[in-house]
């Protein structure tokens, strides 16, 4: 099989994610099984506009799988956003002879893709690596499923020590400007109240009466969480303690859902991904996003993907409602 490349690069950009290294090395060993060079572009679009390039094969990629983070750095670039930088990365792909990019990440990351290829030409392929599963086009981005979990034990861990002291809890989770990831988390650890930017927040019926109907039902402790999207989980505090007398503890998980090593999940998801990306290249293909959808691994043209637009789950939603003792609407 002729093969449309014969250098590729890598890189991750913008946030890391669990599973980011699990791709790089689906990337790297497709690429190698299929004849094709790949090189690891370490710092994101930065490594390709200052050259920051390194050789990749199975010495590099051994064991990488169950590593969190990226191997390869990662960073966001002011100078890639400039016509000039990206002239600049253009010439660094010239240099080292890189006929296409793999790039791992999230909408940021395609976009810097897209203005590359349209703008320089050169032939690119994204792959969604984010914890807050936000983008559009896919089901599934790598890094969810391990944020998801290890956000769900750290809560656990919480919940003993405050169900000891009968408090609530207040516990914020990321997500930038998505709930996802707290509405699944909500519902994994049982939530008294969850609170996600999608929802318009009745703080009355949606966190108020909640507790009220779990203290009725002999609850002693209360579990709110509130995707970090929705402001400052400080003031959802003091408005609980206003409303209801108790005195909450506000946790903020932070950065540390970034972290660990990938669920078993994000581990095949990111391998099956890198397979399709290195595949999508070798076949002349460009301007491309891989995706899981409905079950299956598709592409879309980033164009399309950029335009796409991703609500909640209504139904994950609805079953939240109705097992936190929200009325129905």
């Amino acid at each position: 099989m002729h093969n449309a490349v014969k250098r590729i690069g890598v890189l991750t950009s913008g946030g890391d994610a669990p599973g980011m290294n699990a791709a790089i090395r689906s990337v790297v060993r497709t690429a190698m099984h299929m004849g094709i060079e790949c090189l690891g572009v370490r710092r994101g679009f930065n490594g390709l506009i200052t050259g920051d390039i390194i050789p990749m094969d199975f010495v590099q990629t051994s064991g990488l799988i169950a590593h969190g983070g990226t191997t390869l750095f990662t960073a966001r670039s002011e100078e890639f956003r400039t016509e000039e930088g990206r002239r600049k990365a253009a010439a660094t792909c010239k240099l080292f002879g890189l006929d296409g990019i793999v790039g791992i990440g999230g909408d940021g990351t395609y976009r810097g893709l897209m203005e590359f290829c349209n703008q320089e030409g050169v032939a690119v392929v994204g792959m969604p690596g984010t914890i807050d599963n936000d983008i559009a086009c896919t089901d599934y981005t790598i890094g969810y499923d391990t944020a998801c979990n290890t956000a769900l034990d750290s809560i656990d861990k919480l919940k003993d020590t405050m169900q000891s002291h009968e408090r609530c809890s207040v516990v914020e989770v990321m997500g930038r400007h998505a709930g996802h990831l707290a509405l699944y988390v909500g519902m994994a650890c049982g939530a008294t109240a969850v609170l996600i930017p999608e929802k318009e927040i009745d703080f009355e019926r949606d966190v108020v009466e909640p507790i009220r109907a779990a203290r009725l039902g002999g609850r002693t402790h209360f579990m709110v969480i509130v995707a970090e999207g929705v402001g400052s989980s400080y003031d959802v505090a003091a408005k609980i303690r206003d409303a209801t007398g108790l005195d909450p503890r506000v946790t903020v998980l932070g950065h540390v859902q970034r972290g660990g090593s990938p669920s078993a999940r994000d581990r095949m998801v990111a391998t099956y991904m890198g397979y399709n990306a290195v595949h999508l290249l070798a076949q002349g293909k460009s301007n491309r996003v891989v995706a899981y959808k409905d079950g299956e691994y598709v592409d879309f043209d980033i164009n399309e993907a950029l335009a796409m637009r991703k609500g909640i789950d209504e139904n994950a939603y609805r079953v939240l409602r109705a097992l936190t003792g929200v009325a129905a609407e």
